[in-house]
C-alpha cells in the first residue's frame, strides 16, 4: 500500500468513527472515536466464522500500519510540541521539584511495584513469566502518556496547580521511561549487560543532552521569529521545530521526546512574548491548537483499529482486569512517595494523590513501546494486557475524571 493511499483510508476510516460518535455517542471525540474503533474492530472479529475473508482483508491492513513508527516517528513530536507550546512555564518553574521526582523516581517506583505485581498475577494465572520481562512490562505501562493527559485536562477543570503537576510529569516522564524499557529489554532479552552506574549515565546523558539541544535550537528559533511578521512562514518554522528538531536529537542519541517539549516550552513562553505580533500569536496558536486536536482523533482512531490486528487469547484480557487495580496501586504509591518526601516544604493538596493517581492516564506511548518488543516466550500475552490497561484508561479513567476533579475541589 503506497503512502497516500494509506493516509486517505485512515483518514477515512477515522472520520466515519468521529461522524458516528458525534451523532450517536456523544463521548468527548478522542475517547468516542476509540470506542468505536474498538466496537467496529470487534464487530469485525466476530463475523469471522461467516466471512472469513472480510476479517484476513481488515487484519492485514491494519497491520500495514507499523504503529510503533507512526507514534514514535510521526505524530508523538508533533502532539509533543503542540502540549508544551501552551504549558505556562512560569508555574511549571514553581513545581520543579515535584515534576522532577515524579517524572524520575515515581516512575522507576511504579516500573518496579506493576512488574512485581504482574509477576504474580501471570503465576496465578499459570502463565508463568520472566521476573525482568514483567519489570518490562512495568517500565512500558508506568509513564503517563502526555497525549491522553493533556487531552482530557483541558476539559476536566482541575486547579492550574494541579494541573501543571499531571501535564508536567506525563511530559517529562517520557525520557526516564524510555530509558528504563531499553535497559530491560535488553537485560531480558539477554542481549545486553549494564551496570547501575551505566544506566544512570545513559538516563543523565538522554535527560541533560536533550535540556542542552531543546533549549539551544529553542532560543535559536526565538531569534529567527523576532522580527519576522509572515505568519506562515512563522508557523512552517515551528513545524521544521517539532519535526527535525526530534530527528536532531535521535540523531545525537539524546530523548527526542523531552528535547522537542523543551523546544515547546521556550518558544511558547519567551517565543511568543518578545518575537510575535499578537496577529501572529493568534495564528499560531489556532494552527497548532487545531493540528493537536487533528493529530489526537487520527492516533486514538488508530488505538482502536489496531485491536483487530493482535492475536491475544482470552485469558490475556481476564490477566489484563486482573492487572489494572495493581497498576492504580502503584501509581498511587509513586505518587504518594514523592509528594510526601516534600510535604514539610510545600503544603499540597489533600486530594492530589487521588486526583493524580486517577488521572495518570496510559495511552498510544505504552501500546507503541509494547508492539516493539522483541518476540519472547508471553510477549502476546504482554501486549494484550498492555492493551486492556490501555483501554480501561481510556474509557473509564478519562470519562469520569472530570467528575473527580469537581468532586474535590468543592
Amino acid at each position: 500500500m503506497q503512502v497516500f493511499e494509506g493516509a486517505g483510508i485512515l483518514f477515512s476510516v477515522v472520520a466515519v468513527f468521529g461522524y458516528i460518535n458525534y451523532r450517536f455517542i456523544k463521548l468527548p471525540d478522542t475517547l468516542g472515536i476509540t470506542l468505536v474503533g474498538l466496537v467496529a474492530c470487534l464487530g469485525v472479529s466476530l463475523m469471522g466464522p461467516s466471512h472469513p475473508e472480510m476479517v484476513i482483508y481488515a487484519q492485514e491492513l491494519v497491520k500495514q500500519i507499523n504503529f510503533p513508527e507512526v507514534v514514535f516517528h510521526g505524530l508523538l513530536s508533533l502532539l509533543l510540541f503542540a502540549g508544551a507550546l501552551h504549558v505556562d512555564f512560569s508555574r511549571l518553574r514553581e513545581l520543579k521539584v515535584e515534576v522532577l521526582l515524579l517524572a524520575t523516581v515515581g516512575v522507576l517506583i511504579s516500573t518496579t511495584a506493576v512488574g512485581a505485581g504482574f509477576w504474580m498475577i501471570a503465576q496465578a494465572f499459570g502463565h508463568p513469566i520472566s521476573f525482568l520481562w514483567c519489570l518490562v512490562f512495568g517500565a512500558l505501562i508506568s509513564p503517563t502518556d502526555p497525549i491522553a493527559v493533556l487531552s482530557v485536562l483541558k476539559k476536566a477543570g482541575a486547579s492550574a496547580t494541579l494541573e501543571s503537576k499531571i501535564s508536567g510529569e506525563a511530559l517529562f516522564n517520557d525520557g526516564t521511561a524510555v530509558v528504563a524499557f531499553v535497559t530491560l529489554v535488553g537485560l531480558a532479552s539477554g542481549t545486553a549487560e549494564f551496570s547501575a552506574s551505566q544506566v544512570s549515565t545513559t538516563l543523565l546523558r538522554e535527560v541533560l543532552g536533550a535540556l542542552v539541544v531543546g533549549g539551544i535550537v529553542g532560543c535559536l528559533v526565538c531569534l529567527m521569529l523576532r522580527g519576522m511578521d509572515s505568519y506562515p512562514v512563522e508557523i512552517l518554522t515551528t513545524l521544521a521545530v517539532a519535526t527535525a528538531g526530534y530527528s536532531l536529537a535521535e540523531t545525537l542519541h539524546v530523548s527526542a521526546p523531552l528535547a522537542v517539549v523543551i523546544m515547546g516550552l521556550v518558544i511558547g513562553n519567551h517565543g511568543v512574548s518578545t518575537s510575535l505580533t499578537e496577529k501572529t500569536r493568534e495564528h499560531l496558536f489556532g494552527f497548532w491548537g487545531l493540528l493537536d486536536e487533528l493529530m489526537n482523533l487520527v492516533l486514538f482512531g488508530l488505538i482502536g483499529l489496531e485491536v483487530i490486528a493482535l492475536s491475544f487469547k482470552l485469558q490475556d484480557i481476564w490477566i489484563g482486569l486482573a492487572a489494572i487495580p495493581v497498576v492504580l496501586i502503584a501509581r498511587a504509591v509513586s505518587v504518594a512517595a514523592p509528594l510526601t518526601m516534600l510535604r514539610r516544604y510545600r503544603a499540597a493538596s489533600p486530594h492530589a494523590v487521588k486526583i493524580m493517581t486517577w488521572g495518570g492516564l496510559r495511552g498510544a506511548i505504552s501500546i507503541a513501546l509494547a508492539l516493539s518488543l522483541p518476540d519472547f516466550q508471553g510477549r502476546e500475552m504482554v501486549i494484550g494486557v498492555a492493551y486492556v490497561v490501555v483501554v480501561f484508561s481510556l474509557l473509564i479513567q478519562a470519562t469520569t475524571l472530570s467528575k473527580l476533579v469537581r468532586r474535590y475541589s468543592r
